[in-house]
């Protein structure tokens, strides 16, 4: 028989998808295929992040059986956290970004832990204002109100080498493998930055030739109350044009061969072309690096490659938001 015995054994060996319809729709001669991270069992890429961080941590000694587990996050780590922590039982604490979408919300809470908006804690909110937003900026004072109570487990995604870990050692080669190595670009956007510098680290072992490609908002974004209304591209930040110390240290700028900058419009357009033309539904931050792959494939001297879009998320946790309103 084959039964699984934990939701942890249904992490990762997602699929990867061509985008034919999306292709004939924009004329593009290379081939757009989504790594869709939706498959994973809590419909996310972060079901691998949340997995090796606290499967290192058991195994190091840092994480024990009565630690409260806690994590800043903007929707998708935490949700998986929240699945882990309960199926191993611990307790779980997400500081969430404001304006997320409330499905996020209501995920987390569905198994049994807590949240609390960054608005809610008066030195985080300060430290957002003073920073247009910087996430790194928020996440650094957590990091400090957090760091000296005891019992608490505190993940740290931005800065644990686990995050990059799970990446180098699953969806890199993943990829390599479903294509049979002929992979020669590969597009992500970029939060904590783990995600494209682990597969990165990985695919470029195997042929130093492919290209990295990060996606990042575009430079009039920040993450106000007024972006929320007019529609923001979900856990993806800026990392061109910010101080090293304001950028996650789970990026690692010089494996990245180009950066492409993407409005929220264009995002929002790109998720709801894929529904329609290929029948997948996915988040915004899918929709921003499946906008640039369009992009790098309408380049003449890129006809005929093969472009690698990982899409981290499903629409389905958007449906309360301007994305597909």
């Amino acid at each position: 028989m084959n039964i699984k015995q934990s939701i942890t054994e249904l992490i990762g060996h997602t699929p990867l998808l061509r985008l034919n319809g999306y292709e004939r729709k924009h004329g593009l001669d290379s081939a757009i295929i989504a790594k869709l991270e939706y498959f994973n069992v809590n419909q996310s890429s972060k079901d691998r992040t949340a997995m090796q961080i606290v499967t290192d941590a058991e195994e190091n000694g840092t994480l024990k059986s009565d630690d409260l587990i806690i994590e800043t996050t903007s929707g998708n780590t935490g949700i998986s956290l929240a699945a882990i922590a309960a199926v191993k039982g611990y307790g779980f604490l997400a500081y969430m970004q404001d304006g997320v979408s409330r499905e996020r919300f209501q995920n987390i809470e569905a198994f049994g832990s807590k949240t609390i908006l960054f608005s809610e804690v008066p030195e985080v909110r300060e430290a957002l204002k003073k920073s247009n937003g910087n996430f790194i900026a928020g996440l650094s004072v957590l990091k400090e109100k957090v760091r000296n109570e005891e019992g608490v487990f505190y993940t740290d995604q931005c800065f644990n080498d686990s995050n990059i870990k799970a990446h180098r050692e699953h969806t890199g080669p993943e990829i390599w493998e479903d294509t049979d190595g002929t992979v020669d670009i590969l597009v992500a956007s970029v939060g904590t930055g783990g995600t494209i510098t682990g597969a990165a680290q990985y695919l470029k072992r195997m042929n130093p030739e492919v290209r990295i490609v990060a996606v990042e908002p575009d430079a009039e974004y920040s993450f106000s109350e007024d972006d929320v209304e007019k529609g923001v591209i979900d856990g993806i930040e800026r990392i061109s044009d910010v101080a090293d110390e304001e950028r996650p240290g789970t990026i690692d700028m010089s494996i990245i061969d180009e950066i492409l900058e993407v409005s929220a419009n264009e995002a929002f357009t790109a998720s709801r072309e894929v529904a329609r033309s290929d029948g997948v539904l996915l988040g915004s931050s899918s929709g921003a690096a499946i906008h640039a792959a369009r992009l790098i494939a309408g380049r003449k001297y890129n006809a005929g490659k093969t472009i690698v879009v990982i899409a981290p998320d499903t629409g389905l946790r958007y449906l309360s938001t301007k994305l597909f309103r």
